[in-house]
């Protein structure tokens, strides 16, 4: 017999011995398939069921936590989650971002069993994906790549009367193509909800096109260049520009959001004009959880904020820093409101328009760098970060692509480029190819040209 998921959060608030407790379970169904060599290589269903326990002891100098989580199916299991938790809560020190629970809040929804995906969410994307593997094979391309689906269901129950309840789907797709001599590559990826707008011979078009743009080899030294990035590459860049907007590392000084002789900068212009970067739980396609919920504390999340409301909330507004990642503790510490962790994240620039190749015609010479990868900072204080180019760099010529150039590694500071950036795309749903797949996968960003942009050295990377 299977338990369900509100019966698993009831065992544990009934099992508590600590002062307070909240049992977060999150139940999981996992779809997906994989390629190679133009065939389909694995395909299956997973699921499980992840659970948390946040037990809460009270004494004479504050509140400790205790925080355990595992995969548990059964009451038992729970049980001794909740005992381990309440455990550690008694032997720990108290926690510096105590505060009062938040209370008496009810998803209407609490009681619907959890949402599930299956194999038959790709019925329409594996035919068609088997046309593409024909298409290409026929002209002598080869398609690797997987696609993935996922449906998670929340549950966050708590002794000071939290139920809340949150369905979050997540899909992505991403498709390798190369030449039959295996001398160039180019990748295509992005995100969805359900795969019904996800079509496979499309994206073996933009592949198709892209290796065809790679027909004439062009050798560049490292250097700076006036830069396309598509709204992928954006994705990679503004996700480190959100993740690093910590208000505790800019109150004390460790950030680029923080100002110089103490505090931070908000209320500072850090972008042009008319950039607004944002998050909203209810923006329309990138829906996410509408309620704060974490399994333990860190800088920018507190397991003592769960359960609170989430909104809109504008980072940078009109090139202004307004607001960083809030606690409650450090809200109190820096003197700022609440603006608490979102799970998506939306750059506008206004009056930006058109797509990429809207941005190549306006460019006499310069790159479209079509993926970056192995992203990782450099500097805190700037946030420099490093990186490489992967899977297609082009030569724009003329207002026209005219060859594939080599890989390179770059130095940038995504903040600095929200100053630099000299053209903007439309603002559409997009994937960043290094922090989708598994850590944020709900973004939206336009394409922008970057003057300048420094590649530091070439990479031989292939």
């Amino acid at each position: 017999m299977t338990i369900s998921p509100q019966s698993l959060v009831e065992q544990g608030l009934h099992a508590t011995t600590a002062d307070d407790c909240m049992v977060v379970v999150t139940n999981g169904t996992d779809a997906n398939l994989r390629w190679a060599n133009n065939t389909l290589t694995t395909n299956g269903v997973m699921h499980g069921v992840d659970v948390a326990v946040i037990s809460f002891v009270r004494g004479p100098e504050g509140t400790s936590v205790g925080t355990v989580s595992g995969s548990a199916a059964t009451q038992a299991q729970v049980t001794e989650l909740v005992r381990a938790a309440d455990a550690a809560a008694r032997a720990g020190s108290p926690a510096e971002d105590a505060a009062d629970l938040v209370r008496d809040r009810v998803s209407p929804d609490w009681d619907e069993p959890p949402a599930a995906t299956d194999i038959h969410v790709f019925d329409t994307f594996a035919p068609a994906l088997g046309e593409a593997f024909g298409r290409a094979g026929a002209a002598g391309r080869v398609l690797y790549g997987f696609v993935e689906h996922r449906v998670s269901t929340t549950y966050l129950g708590s002794t000071t009367g939290l139920r809340l309840r949150h369905v979050q789907p997540t899909g992505h797709y991403a498709c390798t193509g190369k030449d039959a001599a295996l001398t160039q590559s180019a990748w295509v990826g992005g995100a969805t909800r359900d795969f019904a707008d996800v079509d496979a011979l499309a994206l073996e078009a933009e592949l198709e096109q892209r290796l065809g743009w790679g027909a004439r080899r062009v050798d560049l030294p490292a250097g700076r260049y006036d830069t396309i990035l598509p709204p992928t590459s954006v994705a990679d860049l503004m996700i480190d520009a959100y993740w690093y907007a910590g208000a505790r590392a800019a109150h004390e000084g460790q950030s680029v959001y923080s100002r110089r002789g103490g505090g931070t900068r908000i209320g500072e212009r850090i972008a042009a004009p008319g950039v607004r970067l944002h998050s909203d739980p209810a923006y329309p396609g990138l829906e996410s959880a509408p309620f704060a919920v974490t399994g333990s504390s860190d800088d920018e999340r507190s397991v003592f904020d769960n359960g609170l409301e989430l909104g809109p909330t504008d980072w940078i507004r009109d090139g202004e820093l307004t607001s960083l990642i809030q606690t409650r503790q450090t809200a109190a510490m820096t003197g700022q409101p609440l603006t608490p962790y979102v799970d998506n994240l939306v750059l506008e620039v206004e009056g930006g328009s058109g797509d990429v190749m809207d941005l190549v015609r306006g460019t006499e010479r310069g790159l479209l760098v079509t993926c970056l990868w192995y992203i990782r900072e450099v500097d805190p204080q700037s946030l420099l970060l490093t990186g490489l180019t992967r899977d297609g760099v082009y030569l724009v010529e003329g207002g026209e692509i005219t060859g594939l150039v080599n890989n390179f590694r770059w130095n940038e500071s995504p903040v600095d480029l929200l100053r630099r950036f000299s053209h903007a795309g439309a603002t559409v749903p997009s994937f960043s190819r290094e922090w989708g797949d598994d850590y944020f996968n709900r973004t939206a960003t336009p394409a922008l040209r970057v003057p300048d942009f420094n590649m530091s050295s070439v990479s031989q990377a292939q």
